[in-house]
């Protein structure tokens, strides 16, 4: 199962039509539109919470669902645009609310994150209205996948300088469609 973790807060998103087409060629998808979920930081209450659950074992428990989905996906696709230099904040609310040891990694015995994700591949998905730093935003995510989720491959996919005067939006997000859509991503 792929999961589509979209984080896009406007109706006509371009990032959202870039990771359209990259969903039309992977499949069948589970969606997940996070600015419909109740996501919330983990707070003092909430990390008690975790913890205790954690502690004993309550894997199952309704806090956890959004990490069991996704280490249980085989892909993962997160559609994100590149704000301020990273991603929207409720991004980061929702990989915390994922974080969740014991479900998608565990400490190994030096202490490092052991990858428990079923995932092989996590396809990041950004629009940018310059020049995209890949050190913030994807950079995150990847170190993420890869150290601690046990993800092997990352991709990013991007349309970049989008309102830069002197470039065409609509050319440069065509011709990214077009690159997924001849098998380029």
């Amino acid at each position: 199962m792929t999961l589509y973790v979209d984080c896009c807060a406007r109706k006509n998103s371009a990032t959202r039509k870039l990771a359209q087409a990259l969903l039309d060629q992977l499949g069948e998808h589970e969606s997940l539109y996070l600015y419909n979920e109740d996501l919330r930081p983990i707070d003092e209450e909430r990390l008690a919470q975790r913890d205790l659950l954690i502690g004993s074992g309550s894997y199952d428990a309704p806090m956890f669902r959004y990490a069991r989905q996704w280490a249980n996906a085989d892909t993962i696709v997160i559609a994100a645009p590149f704000w301020d230099l990273s991603f929207p904040s409720l991004l980061k609310t929702y990989v915390e609310n994922i974080y969740v040891t014991g479900l998608v990694s565990r400490y190994g015995e030096d202490g490092t994150p052991v990858g428990l994700c079923k995932a092989e591949r996590l396809y990041f998905v950004t629009t940018a209205g310059g020049k995209l730093d890949e050190r913030f935003g994807y950079g995150y995510i990847k170190t993420l996948a890869t150290d601690c989720f046990g993800i092997k491959e990352v991709h990013l996919i991007k349309a970049e300088m989008m309102d830069v005067d002197g470039f065409d939006r609509e050319e440069i997000l065509n011709s990214a469609i077009e690159k997924i859509k001849s098998g380029n991503f």
